[in-house]
């Protein structure tokens, strides 16, 4: 299993970065890897099904997220899956009025024959997470 996780800080209430943060579909903003994500039942609450549309490796990859734990206000954990691939995203919202801390966690689990390609995945995984803070930081401050 590979792990990825960064925090960003913004000058916001933390209250706006989780309304924007929890719906999912909010990736289509603030992650470079994401080309479209949908919702596809549910009200963003545990249940939710997003699909997820991303480039990685110069592949496209389509991934089927459920929520399967929310902390209103505060957590919300997501389960994307393929054949070659599950991934455990929690993203943690904590602050105030004024300033709001956001840790992103991704967790991936290869299967199958992708499982010979986890040893290499590391610089790309630690690009993804880079550039993803990067990019979150930025669409937050616009909130």
């Amino acid at each position: 299993m590979k792990t990825i996780e960064r925090t960003v800080t913004v000058n916001k209430p933390a209250h706006l970065v989780w309304d924007y943060l929890s719906d999912f579909r909010s990736t289509n903003d603030w992650d470079p890897g994401t080309k479209e994500t949908t919702r596809v039942s549910g009200d963003g609450g545990v249940g939710t099904v997003y699909k997820n549309v991303s480039e990685f490796g110069g592949r496209e990859v389509e991934l089927t997220y459920t929520v399967t734990d929310v902390t209103p206000g505060s957590s919300i954990t997501l389960v994307g899956e393929t054949k070659a691939l599950t991934s455990t995203d929690t993203i943690t919202v904590t602050g105030s009025e004024a300033r709001a801390e956001v840790t992103y966690r991704a967790e991936f689990e290869f299967h199958g024959v992708s499982r010979l390609a986890e040893p290499f995945m590391g610089l790309p995984l630690k690009k993804l997470g880079d550039d993803a803070a990067k990019s979150m930081e930025r669409e937050l401050e616009k909130l």
